[in-house]
């Protein structure tokens, strides 16, 4: 790992990151790199473990329907919902950057957190192989803090059948080529999410997680109101 990794974020105190366990996936490889770039990795799995953080990691494997429910359960979904909307560094990683959107067609009827407006598709029939699972590029579309020493045409891991499309063009920052052009990033202020994982990217996943241990460091921890 070490030959293809960024240094880390910073040489100073490491920033400490919550990474949302909802009881659905192994998060041991999450946690490992964002280590190895620099923060403090920890777990959240009730509200009140979010009230230090520096940052906050959603991954996401499973249906869209069955993370929103585990959420809801756990008491981290208004939290969470919170923390992504009120301007806190939040990374959104696959199932956890669908769930930005206001909803799935994967599980009708089932809420997102409906904070970028938008919906999540599945691919069309005809485009390859559903579901995209391996390499596929990116090209940068808004260039940002959290796309900081990355380029255009660098390859990064998809496992997903379904993609977000977002209302605004403005939330767009990344966008990869399947047989049809979707939104493979988006991000505004501290919010960056990518369908793809970084933590399974190499060097250039490795790299967008250090740009958002960055931003993540310069924001001090503040109190989470828990309703």
């Amino acid at each position: 790992m070490n030959s293809l990794s960024p240094q880390p974020a910073s040489s100073g105190s490491r920033p400490l990151l919550g990474v949302v366990d909802y009881g659905m996936g192994n998060l041991r490889s999450v946690e490992k790199a964002l280590a190895f770039v620099g923060a403090a990795p920890r777990r959240v799995t009730k509200p009140d473990d979010l009230a230090d953080l520096a940052g906050v990691v959603l991954p996401g494997v499973g249906a869209f329907g069955d993370c929103a429910a585990r959420l809801t359960q756990t008491g981290l979904w208004g939290p969470l919902r919170e923390w992504a909307g009120g301007g806190k560094p939040f990374l959104g990683i696959c199932l956890g950057y669908q769930l930005l959107f206001e909803r799935s067609a994967e599980s009708p009827g089932i809420a997102g957190f409906g904070l970028i407006p938008g919906q999540v598709v599945r691919f069309p029939e005809g485009v390859g192989k559903v579901p995209q699972i391996g390499w596929n590029t990116f090209q940068i579309v808004h260039e940002s803090e959290f796309t900081r020493e990355v380029r255009s045409g660098e390859f990064v891991y998809f496992v997903h059948s379904y993609y977000p499309v977002p209302l605004d063009p403005e939330w767009i920052a990344l966008e990869t080529d399947y047989g049809v052009s979707f939104a493979s990033g988006v991000c505004r202020d501290a919010l960056f999410a990518v369908q793809f994982h970084p933590e399974k990217s190499q060097r250039v996943g490795l790299q967008l997680l250090s740009n958002f241990v960055r931003v993540a460091a310069r924001h001090e921890a503040t109190p989470l109101s828990i309703p």
